[in-house]
């Protein structure tokens, strides 16, 4: 059943996709205002509370209804598991963006690329040259399809289910919206919701940087990833670009390294764009410099990234087959 809700669930996204401005992300967004406004207090307790009191009845709520259905009928449930994947899952949310900047550069056509650029990310993109708008909607596209597709695809196979993607979505939501610039909002709650959503996207992206590495360039994508991903100051986005990057044979990024300000990749998955997960800068002490590798992004390197990103997916719903298979034959 976990093969072919996630089968189903893509082809749906595909003929009609999910918009970003939507009842469901309306339902989250009111919940996270309301418990902000009722816990936010900068106190440590007080903001793991605000964050549970999200992330609980949603979680629990998708439990629930799942094991319900479980036990009145097979397709209720199969129904259920769709409909729960159809609105965390998918490339037609951000996808749109990517085509279109990608088209646009095609076209010669750079100040159509930085605006749609600016919109999806929040970078100001003026007078920004072709190869920072390539790496930069590069970057962009590879978080969030490890934040809609891997990602998803990782705690739809824990034990809890829908109750997974439920809480994998909502805390990468919560994240992200308490960490935008407010004056209303204590600095504890954006950090607490970032660190419980790095802890939760742990295994996940270590995941999809080793499906990247199998089906792009293995070995500058591991190289990257052991040699400059700890270069970034947000982790888990720099096992992403590192890998993603080396298996494309590109570099992506500016790692903490070759910049003196910080570097935080700014994504927009359903809302505005803003700086994303801080509190996790590297601390460490200075290691010596890697070699580079790869070389600078170029036009055709986003037609690389689509194959890369479809290759990828082939490979997670292979193993999704056989692993629906082998609990079936067993």
């Amino acid at each position: 059943m976990t093969f072919v809700s996630v089968l189903l669930a893509l082809i749906a996204e595909q003929f009609r996709a999910l918009g970003r401005n939507n009842p469901i992300y309306d339902i989250v967004r009111v919940l996270a205002e309301r418990a902000e406004h009722a816990f936010d207090t900068g106190r440590p307790r007080d903001t793991a509370l605000a964050w549970f009191t999200v992330v609980l009845p949603l979680t629990l709520t998708a439990m629930v209804v799942h094991y319900l259905l479980a036990s009145i009928s097979v397709a209720l449930t199969l129904a259920w598991n769709v409909l729960l994947l159809y609105l965390t899952l998918g490339f037609r949310q951000f996808s749109h963006f990517f085509t279109d900047i990608h088209e646009a550069l095609n076209r010669d056509d750079l100040p159509r690329a930085r605006a749609l650029l600016h919109e999806w990310t929040g970078l100001e993109t003026i007078e920004m040259p072709v190869t920072e708008i390539v790496r930069h909607t590069l970057e962009a596209a590879i978080v969030a399809v490890h934040r809609h597709v891997f990602g998803v695809f990782f705690w739809f196979l824990v034990p809890i289910g829908p109750g997974g993607v439920v809480l994998y979505r909502t805390a990468e939501y919560l994240a992200r919206h308490w960490n935008m610039a407010s004056t209303e909002r204590s600095p504890a709650l954006g950090r607490f919701a970032a660190r419980a959503f790095y802890l939760l996207d742990w295994i996940p992206s270590r995941l999809t940087a080793v499906g990247f590495a199998i089906v792009g360039n293995f070995e500058d994508a591991v190289y990257a990833w052991r040699n400059h991903a700890r270069k970034w100051n947000d982790a888990v986005n720099g096992i992403l670009l590192a890998s993603g990057g080396g298996a494309l044979g590109v570099r992506l990024g500016v790692p903490l390294a070759e910049e003196s300000s910080t570097v935080v990749l700014r994504t927009s998955l359903a809302g505005p764009a803003v700086d994303y997960a801080p509190g996790m800068e590297d601390d460490s002490e200075p290691e010596a410099a890697a070699p580079e590798f790869g070389m600078e992004p170029n036009v055709r390197t986003l037609q690389s990234a689509i194959g890369l990103v479809w290759r990828a997916v082939v490979l997670w719903m292979l193993l999704l087959a056989m692993l629906s298979l082998a609990l079936w034959v067993g």
